[in-house]
């Protein structure tokens, strides 16, 4: 069951790529290789008509960071960090075309996607493993300053 999941995510994935790549034939739209081959290709001819400048792209969880830096990679574009930079920032230069036609868009629609499975599953992995109830966090009345408990406060990141 999970492989079939898995091959479904992987095979959605492909199909968002190909259709950013504006493939033409229903060949392309299902060979990754050919669709990120066309947007290659594509960033060739952005950069033919403007100058690539350096984008500075900030994320907050090291999945989308991950996928992005994967879709920059594929497609000949090197990230990089400046010593100092947050581990969160990746670096890239690119033309503004290119990032607001392909890249980005692209990147938000496989990042819904990769979120929505990743949610699931860990979902289906918690109700089995640690505990089936899966209601929201009960709210209670904001309590009074004087005579209140104290709390104390930590964040995961």
């Amino acid at each position: 069951m999970q492989a079939d999941d898995e091959d479904r995510l992987v095979e959605k994935l492909r199909k968002i790529e190909a259709l950013f790549a504006r493939s033409t034939t229903a060949g392309e739209r299902v060979a990754a290789e050919n669709a990120a081959e066309r947007i290659r290709q594509r960033l060739q001819q952005f950069e033919k008509l403007e100058r690539s400048i350096e984008f500075r792209f900030s994320f907050t969880d090291s999945w989308s960071q991950s996928l992005f830096t994967a879709l920059l990679r594929r497609y000949g574009v090197e990230p990089f960090r400046y010593r100092g930079q947050r581990r969160t920032t990746v670096m890239a230069k690119v033309t503004r075309s290119f990032v607001n036609d392909v890249l980005w868009p692209e990147f938000r629609e496989l990042n819904q996607t990769l979120r929505d499975h990743l949610g699931a599953v860990t979902q289906r992995v918690i109700q089995q493993a640690i505990h089936a109830q899966k209601e929201e966090v009960a709210e209670r009345p904001a309590q009074q300053t004087r005579g209140a408990s104290k709390q104390s406060t930590l964040t995961f990141e």
